[in-house]
C-alpha cells in the first residue's frame, strides 16, 4: 500500500514539474530556425512622469543554435525589419519609421549577432552581441531563459535594455527614456 502511494507521488511530482527542468543541454543541442508563430519581440520606452508606450515588430527572422559540447560556442542570429514597428497608434508608428528613428526607407534591417553565450543557471544564459541599427554597431547583452522543449521546438524568454542614443535614436529625450525595455519569446524549429 505505500509503496502504491509513494509510486503515484513519484509519478505525480514527475507530471507536475516544469517542462525545461528535465532538459539536459544535450537535448536542447542543435540548430532552429526562429519561427514568428508562438514568437514576439515587444519593447517598452518610459516617459517622464509616467506613461510612455509600448510597441512589437510583426517581422524577424533569425537563427539558434546550441553547441552541445561548449555551450559559450552557441550563437543567436536576430534580424528585425523596423518598418513592421505597431504601437497601436497610426501617428507614433509612421514617426517610428520616419529618418527621426528607425529610419526604416534607409536601414531595412536591425541585427543582432551574438559573440559570446555564456551559462548563468540550469536554464538560463547571458547572451552577448553586436547589435545594428542605422549603420551604427553596439555590444549589447541579454538574458535568455529556456522556457520550453518539446518535440522539436524550444522556447526563450529573453530580456534586455539597450541606450537608443548608441544608435542616433535619441529623439525626444529626455522626455521619453533612452533606455528601451526588450521582452521577446523566441520560439525556434529544429532544422
Amino acid at each position: 500500500m505505500h509503496a502504491r502511494i509513494l509510486g503515484l507521488a513519484v509519478a505525480a511530482a514527475c507530471l507536475a514539474m516544469p517542462v525545461y527542468a528535465a532538459v539536459v543541454l544535450g537535448d536542447a543541442a542543435g540548430s532552429y530556425t526562429i519561427s514568428q508563430a508562438g514568437s514576439s519581440v515587444r519593447f517598452t520606452i518610459g516617459k517622464a512622469g509616467g506613461g510612455g508606450f509600448d510597441g512589437a515588430f510583426a517581422r524577424f527572422k533569425g537563427t539558434i543554435r546550441i553547441d552541445n559540447n561548449d555551450v559559450g560556442r552557441s550563437k543567436v542570429d536576430l534580424t528585425i525589419y523596423p518598418e513592421s514597428v505597431g504601437t497601436g497608434q497610426g501617428r507614433i508608428d509612421a514617426f517610428l519609421r520616419s529618418d527621426a528613428v528607425f529610419d526604416a526607407a534607409n536601414s531595412p534591417e536591425i541585427q543582432f549577432r551574438s559573440t559570446s553565450v555564456a551559462r548563468t543557471g540550469d536554464t538560463t544564459a547571458l547572451v552577448t552581441g553586436r547589435l545594428t541599427a542605422r549603420g551604427k554597431t553596439s555590444t549589447e547583452k541579454f538574458t535568455a531563459e529556456l522556457d520550453g522543449l518539446k518535440a522539436g521546438t524550444i522556447r526563450f524568454h529573453v530580456t534586455g535594455k539597450v541606450l537608443r542614443s548608441r544608435y542616433g535614436m535619441d529623439v525626444g529625450t529626455p522626455l521619453y527614456s533612452n533606455v528601451v525595455d526588450f521582452d521577446m519569446t523566441l520560439t525556434g524549429r529544429r532544422g
